[in-house]
């Protein structure tokens, strides 16, 4: 089966989930025996890509330049679809949303949706959102959804048949942590990501400080999501917090496995998530978890969190008290999270896609 993805998010990301995704979905695609999967991205900017075998991609890397990246954009796209014609695929799918159509005539296109949360959440959304998602999923012959809330808010807002959507659930790559000890402190919960309103840090930053015991034996680290804002600074001192409390820091992936290792508790206090990679970076570092009961988290984390309600702070207070202050239950958490990773593989991932590409052909 020859199966082509188009250059959109190799043009647009020069990091990020999504290219990470496609990636890693076309390397375990290539290990099954007759498939034929390749990336065509005439003029890519993403890391990503450089690391796979070069029968997998088409196209040559270029410098990202500033003001440029839409032209280069719109250029490998017409290229992509010229290009896919020659091909002779079977499959194309598209790695964006993308108003015109990207496979030739005839032969059909499949489309990933990560999350609505644009739709649900537009006030936090830097851009507004454009209706090319709507029109590429109007006129996809198939869609994948990477959560079942993901499925059931898209067939809900888009008005979607719900025969023309199916869900894969998204692999991980577990990472590999620095030998030696990150920072020798006092005992911390971790925080990662971005802060933005849906991300719900300042009321997980309020159960925190709400609770005595949780301020006198624990400190917040909170890895990656930019520097501390002005506003965020004032909360900190609307709350009392003292110097060193809560800190920010960053860095690369080996140092942020560091941080989940030596956590006491990572907490990911999200309104809303399309899948949620770093539940399962930190089981699979052996980090206990505490999260929200809402959107996919529990579809990721399974039986291996303790939940809370993420817009009730006594509930995300408690959630916390309770594994911090119970070795028995921080342990079983640990030992469910080793075990709830092993759901979430690529190969699965892979083997799962297939499986719609075969029933769309």
């Amino acid at each position: 089966m020859k199966i082509t993805f188009d250059s959109q998010i190799f043009t647009l990301q020069q990091y990020g989930g999504i290219s990470r995704y496609i990636s890693s979905l076309v390397s375990h695609l290539d290990e099954i025996e007759g498939v034929d999967a390749n990336i065509v991205a005439p003029f890519y900017i993403n890391a990503y890509l450089n690391k796979l075998s070069k029968h997998l991609v088409w196209g040559i890397k270029i410098p990202r330049i500033p003001k440029t990246g839409r032209i280069f954009h719109l250029c490998g796209l017409f290229l992509t679809r010229i290009i896919i014609s020659k091909k002779k695929s079977q499959i194309v799918h598209e790695t964006y949303f993308c108003s015109k159509p990207v496979a030739p005539k005839g032969v059909p296109s499949v489309v990933t949706v990560y999350d609505m949360i644009h739709e649900l959440f537009p006030s936090d959304m830097v851009k507004k959102p454009s209706d090319w998602k709507r029109i590429a999923t109007k006129r996809a012959d198939h869609i994948i959804c990477i959560s079942e809330s993901t499925r059931k808010d898209l067939l809900e807002l888009y008005g979607i048949p719900e025969d023309k959507v199916s869900v894969v659930y998204l692999g991980f790559d577990a990472l590999i942590p620095l030998e030696s000890n990150v920072v020798k402190r006092k005992p911390y919960i971790l925080y990662v990501g971005h802060r933005g309103d849906y991300k719900n840090f300042e009321r997980f930053l309020r159960a925190y400080t709400s609770s005595a015991f949780l301020i006198k034996d624990f400190d917040v680290v909170c890895f990656g999501g930019g520097a501390f804002l002005n506003s965020e600074k004032q909360l900190f001192d609307e709350l009392n917090l003292l110097e060193g409390q809560v800190t920010h820091k960053s860095g690369n992936d080996a140092q942020l496995a560091a941080y989940y290792r030596d956590a006491a508790l990572f907490v990911y206090p999200s309104l809303y998530e399309g899948f949620g990679i770093p539940p399962l970076e930190a089981m699979s570092l052996g980090c206990p978890v505490a999260c929200s009961n809402t959107s996919s988290i529990p579809e990721v984390v399974g039986d291996a969190g303790q939940y809370f309600d993420p817009n009730n702070i006594e509930s995300i207070q408690s959630a916390m008290e309770m594994v911090l202050a119970s070795g028995e239950r921080k342990t079983d958490l640990i030992n469910k999270g080793y075990e709830r990773c092993n759901h979430f593989t690529w190969e699965r991932c892979a083997q799962e896609t297939l499986a719609v590409y075969r029933a769309l052909i």
